[in-house]
This record gives C-alpha cells, sequence and structure tokens, in this order.
C-alpha cells in the first residue's frame, strides 16, 4: 500500500507523491485530513488557502473522490497530465455562479497563464489529492502538485467551456488541464512559506521554480512497466462502464460493419492533434477500415503521420487474436502507424507480438471507449445512444 501517514502527524508532515495520509476516525466533519494538511476548508473539492473574491490565494488544494461519472476527473500518470473538471456540476447557475467560486478560481488562473506578459508568479500552486479507496473513511492519497497547462496542450485546449445536459436543462462547466511536476516530495518548510505568502521561498522546489521563472514545464511522467495489456486490464473497470461498451456493440450488432464510422469518430476523440481520415469501401477495404492522417508540430510548421485503423465489433468478452491484428501489421507502410479499434479486447499473444515486435500500433479496447465516452458526457446507456443516433446512420457502414 506504500507510505500511509498518521492523521495526527499531519499538520508537520511533508508530501510524498502516492502517500496515504489518514483521516479521523471520530465520525465527523474534524475527520478530515485536508484541513490539517493545509490551511484550507474541510469540505468540497475546491479549497483555496486564502480568498478567491480578495485575490489572495496562496494555494489551492484540489480533492477528487473518484466517483462522479458525468464527471471523470483523471490522472494519466504516463504523462503526468491531471484533468480535473468545474464545480458547475448541475443545471440551475451561470458557468461562474457556484458556491466555491472554483470556475471563478480556474478562469482567472489560466487567463493569467496565457496574459500577454504571462503572470505565472500570481499563480498559486496546486496539490492535488485523491480518495483513497484502499483505506476508505476520509484518507486520502496524494498525487502531486500541477500548475495549469501542459507544454504540448494548446492555449485553447487547457480550459475549455463542455456544454451538458441534465434533467432537460442545458448548462455549462470546465475542464482544466493541469501538469504534476516532477517533485517526489513537497517539503512542510515550503508548505509553510506558503502560508505566508512567499510563493518562491528558499524551500521552493525546483521543477516549480522553472515552471515561474522560465515557462518550463517538467512532468512527472511515469511509463507502464508490462508493454501490453491483460484481457482483465482492457475490459470496462466496473459494471457500469461495461453497458456503456455494451450499449455501442448493441447499436451496430445488425451492420457490424457500420461500427467502422464510430471506431474513426472514437479515433478522432482519443487523438490529442487534429485528424483526417477516408474511410475505405466495403468490397475492397484491403486489410484497412480506414487511413487518414495525425497533424503534429507547430501551426506554421505541421507535419503529417499516416494512419491506418482496423474496427473489430466484438460482444462483451470476446476477444481478438494474431489473425485480426497481423491484418492490420500487414497494411503499414513506412513511417506509418496502425490504430486497432474494439469493444472488446486484444487476445495476450497478440498483444505480446505488436509490443514484442515494436510495432506501431496504438490499441482501443473496451476500457478505453468507456473511458472516452465519460469523458465526453456520454455516462449512461441512454447518453450513449442518444449520441450514437445523432452521429450514425444505421446505413453508413463501409470496409470490412
Amino acid at each position: 500500500m506504500g507510505k500511509v501517514i498518521p492523521f495526527g502527524k499531519l499538520p508537520a508532515a511533508d508530501l510524498t507523491v502516492e502517500a496515504i495520509y489518514e483521516g479521523g476516525r471520530s465520525g465527523n466533519v474534524g475527520d478530515d485530513p485536508l484541513s490539517k494538511i493545509a490551511p484550507v476548508g474541510n469540505q468540497g473539492g475546491f479549497r483555496p488557502a486564502g480568498s478567491v473574491k480578495d485575490d489572495t490565494v496562496r494555494m489551492v488544494v484540489l480533492y477528487t473522490s473518484g466517483a462522479d461519472r458525468d464527471w471523470p476527473d483523471a490522472l494519466d500518470r504516463e504523462t503526468g497530465l491531471f484533468t480535473y473538471f468545474g464545480d458547475n456540476r448541475e443545471p440551475g447557475n451561470e458557468l461562474h455562479e457556484t458556491s466555491r467560486s472554483g470556475n471563478t478560481l480556474l478562469r482567472r488562473y489560466f487567463h493569467r497563464l496565457h496574459g500577454s506578459p504571462p503572470e505565472r508568479d500570481k499563480i498559486p500552486p496546486f496539490l492535488i489529492f485523491s480518495k483513497a479507496s484502499q483505506t476508505g473513511g476520509r484518507d486520502v492519497r496524494f498525487l502531486g502538485l500541477a500548475v495549469p497547462g501542459g507544454q504540448d496542450v494548446k492555449p485553447a485546449d487547457d480550459l475549455v467551456a463542455i456544454w451538458r445536459t441534465s434533467g432537460g436543462e442545458r448548462f455549462q462547466n470546465y475542464r482544466a488541464t493541469f501538469t504534476i511536476l516532477d517533485i517526489a516530495t513537497v517539503p512542510r518548510a515550503w508548505l509553510d512559506e506558503l502560508a505566508a505568502g512567499d510563493i518562491l521561498g528558499t524551500s521552493c522546489p525546483k521543477p516549480y521554480r522553472d515552471w515561474v521563472e522560465k515557462s518550463k514545464y517538467t512532468p512527472l511522467q511515469s511509463p507502464r512497466t508490462i508493454q501490453y495489456r491483460t484481457k482483465a486490464q482492457q475490459a470496462p473497470e466496473t459494471k457500469t462502464d461495461e453497458v456503456l461498451v455494451k450499449a455501442v456493440y448493441d447499436y451496430f450488432s445488425g451492420d457490424p460493419y457500420a461500427f467502422e464510422a464510430c471506431a474513426i469518430e472514437l479515433w478522432s476523440m482519443q487523438a490529442k492533434e487534429s485528424v483526417t481520415f477516408v474511410a475505405t469501401r466495403r468490397s475492397a477495404d484491403g486489410g484497412r477500415d480506414a487511413y487518414g492522417w495525425y497533424h503534429v508540430g507547430p501551426d506554421t510548421d505541421r507535419i503529417r503521420l499516416e494512419w491506418s485503423l482496423e474496427a473489430k465489433l466484438y460482444a462483451p468478452g470476446n476477444g481478438a487474436g494474431v489473425k485480426e491484428t497481423s491484418r492490420l501489421i500487414s497494411r503499414l507502410r513506412h513511417r506509418e502507424f496502425g490504430v486497432f479499434v474494439t469493444t472488446g479486447y486484444v487476445g495476450k499473444q497478440a498483444y505480446e507480438e505488436i509490443r514484442g515486435d515494436q510495432q506501431p500500433i496504438i490499441v482501443m479496447c473496451g476500457r478505453d471507449i468507456a473511458e472516452l465516452l465519460k469523458r465526453h458526457g456520454h455516462s449512461t446507456p441512454a447518453a450513449v445512444k442518444q449520441w450514437l443516433e445523432g452521429t450514425f446512420a444505421k446505413d453508413e457502414g463501409h470496409g470490412g
């Protein structure tokens, strides 16, 4: 389980990435550990130390329970990017009219990030915590110290107001992208300096100082130790997620070829850069269901990376083998990569061969599809069906 900090030692503790900080066991709000770690309140996801209204915030604690399916906060440990949703999570209020001013806080600091000139020295550090699900109670896990934006995240994409519908009403909320900096331990001495208003004190960690002074992002990246995912790791994580993927399967089960258009859209949703594509014909796809170009680089000097895509609609629990993945591999040309999209999973031998032979194949499986759907607001079977009906006609398929 890793390092655990007892409740009684929280006020003097350093903050170590992935360590668990125990909550109290009295059964009341006084058990909250975050208010003992930093001078913040004991409730809510946004917890600033200082006044948002008076612009005197010295640090911000962001807490996520991971339990809100409509707003799936997420940390990508491989890239160090953290996605956090604002606090206008129900209809009835304007985007910035929230009780804890979380969205006002986001707007202010992302605006300063992209100001002319930028005012990074006026942006407080963000301390990211999640619910420690293994231990229960009010225990929390420290995910790291974060700053707004990212090295490879466009300014137009790091804070986005997105529309959602609930109870027949439309409303907006923010989706914010942060970078977890490569700081293994945040020293207590710096937390004390922050509380006193000294953001770049003598105990300030170097990656944070470099970000403020040089706009240098040094993300805490943690590549996976395994090169392929097991069947269980490719399956939807929860029963509820399984239902979302099954809704996709059921919609296209009468015409599996039609799933190819959906697979292209899912790949476009997953890609972090712009994608253009050409869908192949059903009768002559040549071993691929679509091909296209992934555009990377600065706007004034873009390059195109060509890709080919294969889509496989499988019932829950079914997977693709070597025969199916080899079909896509055989079509790849020099300097081209492949995208294999399936509602099921890729079998052990096929996955091991892809990674062992260093084939440039991206695998998008059932779990990935469920996460994508939730991230884009399709978090119930009814919402998934509405999206499918509004985006894909049943006779729209191609390839095969």
